[in-house]
């Protein structure tokens, strides 16, 4: 797929779309309004900024230059203003470090080689040529050999011409984008022609729009058409002086345009696959159907419509298989209102235990329903706590194997957080995971070895991001020193980006990235506990290496989840039924021996049957990484 790199972003088809806030010469000569304008396009989103430079008399004659008024209307008008509003050079390091400091990239247009070459000294990582510079061979061969990628604007210019540049580009081998452009300001609805992005994608290279029509919609639609990059021009106040801010959007309308943006990316998703998200998930087991027995059955039954009735929850054979279920001998009592399982169908679960994981795994568990797993000949278990369960007593015998336990998520209708800054919230989930801690160090004289707790750390908000961050890890790290785990392995545990709660979708604001866990946990002496799905959906939202992230953590983790997962929420998906290449998985974390459980949503159902399925499909996937390394 045709693609770009500005700094360390790829830009182009299969990547997030490419903000450019075009400030250009909207500051209006003013350094301390350059600087707001980037602050305002770094809250709104923006990946970068773009300002103008220009030398004015390598541009236009002495005569314009000394009387603009011997030029045509147009240039009576223009020119006078950028003569006022062209910055002094010296403020572009103040520009250039103002948008190092807020974490945004610097773009700029180059009108001259003089100005080209000044930008080549503030180490710009792309070039942006204007619309009126796409015919302009001497500036694009001197562009070229800067060894940077061009974004270039095809207002004003027929397609042949277009055609001419791109054909002379790359027979420079240069790196470059086009950008779909009416150079009206602002632009009529019906001259924009959107579509025309289509015959940009012929020459295989990054197509994005560069928009100059009033309000955000053309923008938006753009990139749900693939635009890879959107430039529009940002102002202060549209009524201001100058002859780009009436073609502008100010902060309120860039940030909404820049939101819709993310938010349409979102919704798209890939189209490659259907899944379920978690909403459907929770909604299709309370509201979905199953077979199930109208009255007692008997063994030796022959299941007649009459035994058959369809009711909820969604927890056996679903009602599509009704008539492959009629006429089969039923081989065990059902009760009243008791689900049909595949297995009355005839379909046995086959599990091949001469091969399984060198790890020492196990699986979830509550107090009450430990024993009924003890046939998968589990070497550790994790034990679920509510916050009901850390007023309670181990009520279990002695194992010879270890033990992990899970600290709760929440209490009543809070969430555990220990990064909060409601100071009471934080406290209590101190003091939560603190009864978690001594309930397992109550248990783990029944157990060898030293027990881990997993924690989650929380970092949640309902409706909006917290910006915040490095004061969320502040909060977490002055949160995990006060807790007392001597005795214990305290591990914190990566999050999704969307998880459920209490019948809502929440936001995650940290301790998903690996750099960041890594740079977190280190310093604390700690490992962590690393949850497949979980970083699987943080990669799917961030648009990250996923296998990447788990070499990064690799050395640092003291516990797996392994489940797999899909799209942005699609969490604790059965093992094959998502997006992680399990072979590649196995071959990245290579000779990990320690403790890790199969985490699949509603795998403890029916004696543990997901948990059994995920365990021979990972054996499987181990055991083809084993012998592709070998080969």
């Amino acid at each position: 797929m045709p693609v770009i790199k500005i700094g360390d972003r790829l830009v182009g088809d299969g990547q997030p779309t490419y903000v450019i806030a075009e400030i250009g010469v909207n500051h209006n000569g003013i350094l301390a309004l350059a600087l707001e304008l980037i602050d305002i396009a770094k809250d709104a989103g923006a990946d970068a900024v773009k300002f103008q430079k220009r030398k004015l008399d390598a541009l236009y004659g002495k005569k314009y230059l000394e009387n603009a008024n011997a030029g045509e209307k147009t240039l009576r008008y223009l020119l006078p203003i950028l003569q006022q509003v062209e910055l002094p050079e010296r403020d572009y390091y103040e520009i250039v470090e103002h948008c190092r400091k807020v974490g945004i990239t610097f773009l700029c247009s180059a009108f001259d080689k003089e100005s080209a070459d000044f930008l080549d000294s503030l180490s710009v990582p792309a070039y942006k040529v204007a619309s009126a510079d796409l015919t302009n061979l001497p500036l694009l061969d001197h562009l070229v050999t800067k060894g940077k990628p061009l974004i270039l604007s095809t207002g004003m210019s027929r397609m042949d011409e277009v055609e001419f540049t791109v054909h002379f580009l790359k027979e420079h081998q240069a790196s470059f984008a086009l950008l779909h452009c009416n150079s009206t300001y602002p632009a009529a609805f019906e001259d924009i022609n959107l579509r025309f992005m289509e015959q940009l994608r012929k020459f295989d290279v990054p197509v994005g729009y560069s928009g100059h029509e009033r309000g955000i919609a053309i923008s938006t639609v753009a990139s749900a058409l693939g635009a890879s990059i959107i430039e529009r021009h940002l102002t202060l106040d549209r009524t201001m002086d100058g002859p780009d801010h009436a073609a502008s959007l100010e902060p309120q309308g860039f940030k909404k345009m820049v939101r819709d943006i993310r938010q349409v990316a979102e919704a798209l998703g890939t189209g490659e696959e259907k899944f379920f998200s978690r909403g459907e998930i929770l909604n299709r087991e309370v509201l979905g159907k199953s077979l199930v027995a109208s009255r007692r059955i008997e063994p030796g039954t022959q299941i007649t419509a009459e035994l058959v009735a369809v009711k909820g929850p969604a927890l056996g054979l679903s009602p599509q298989f009704y008539e492959h279920l009629l006429g089969k001998t039923a081989e065990r009592i059902i009760e009243t209102d008791e689900p049909f399982l595949d297995s009355d169908l005839g379909i046995k679960l086959d599990l091949d235990f001469t091969h399984v994981l060198p790890m020492e795994y196990g699986f979830t568990v509550r107090f009450r329903d430990s024993d009924e797993l003890m046939w998968l000949r589990p070497r550790m278990l994790e034990y679920h706590f509510t916050d009901q369960d850390l007023d309670e007593h181990y009520p279990g015998g002695s194992h010879d194997f270890k033990l992990v336990t899970h600290a709760p998520e929440f209490f009543e209708r809070t969430l555990v957080d220990l990064c909060a800054f409601d100071e009471r919230q934080r406290l209590d989930s101190i003091a939560l995971i603190q009864k978690a801690i001594d309930l397992t160090r109550e248990m783990a004289p029944h157990f060898v070895g030293m027990p881990k707790v997993v924690v989650h750390p929380g970092a949640m908000s309902l409706d909006h991001p917290i910006r915040e961050r490095q004061a969320l890890y502040d909060n977490l790290r002055r949160s995990v020193e006060v807790l007392d785990y001597a005795g214990v392995e305290l591990l914190l545990e990566n999050l999704p980006p969307h998880p459920w709660y209490f019948g809502g979708q929440w936001l995650t604001n940290a301790f998903m990235d690996s750099a960041e866990i890594r740079d977190f946990i280190v310093p604390l002496g700690l490992n962590m506990c690393f949850d497949t799905s979980h970083s699987k959906l943080y990669c799917n939202w961030a648009h990250q290496d996923f296998y990447e992230q788990v070499k990064i953590l690799l050395p640092y983790i003291g516990h797996l989840h392994l489940s797999d997962a899909s799209g942005l929420d699609g969490e604790g998906l059965q093992v094959g039924e998502g997006t992680i290449d399990w072979v590649h998985f196995f071959k990245v974390i290579g000779s990990y021996r320690g403790t890790m459980i199969t985490e699949i949503w509603r795998g403890h159902q029916r004696q543990g049957e997901g948990f059994a399925i995920a365990i021979q499909r990972l054996s499987q996937a181990y055991f083809a990484a084993q012998e592709g390394s070998q080969a």
